[in-house]
């Protein structure tokens, strides 16, 4: 995953804020697939919600390392790799506008 690359939310999940931790469901066939729900802390939560809209690695590890009071170099370890996972399962992606100047190249 490029450093640079602008990621955002994937638009074929549901997401819901409950007892403090966000859960995100899969959504496949118009059906919410409850095998594969997943929970985020608030480090994970604070993520999810920066990806409204499109973020690079490097700006969520900034807003990580501000919000947490821990060491950018840290921040950015641990943001990719939450980040690398994410996309991995589908719950991130890179825009559409983004996808589609890098498929002109």
């Amino acid at each position: 995953m490029l450093k640079d690359e602008k990621l955002v939310r994937s638009q074929a999940v549901v997401a819901r804020v409950v007892g403090g931790e966000t859960l995100i469901v899969p959504v496949r066939a118009k059906v919410g697939d409850l095998a594969s729900i997943y929970s985020f802390n608030g480090t994970g939560s604070l993520i999810w919600k920066l990806l409204e809209s499109p973020r690079t690695v490097a700006q969520l590890a900034t807003a990580v390392a501000q919000a947490y009071e821990v060491e950018p170099a840290q921040a950015e370890r641990d943001v990719t790799n939450f980040v690398s996972e994410m996309r991995s399962v589908g719950l991130v992606e890179v825009p559409a506008a983004a996808s589609a100047v890098m498929a002109g190249d």
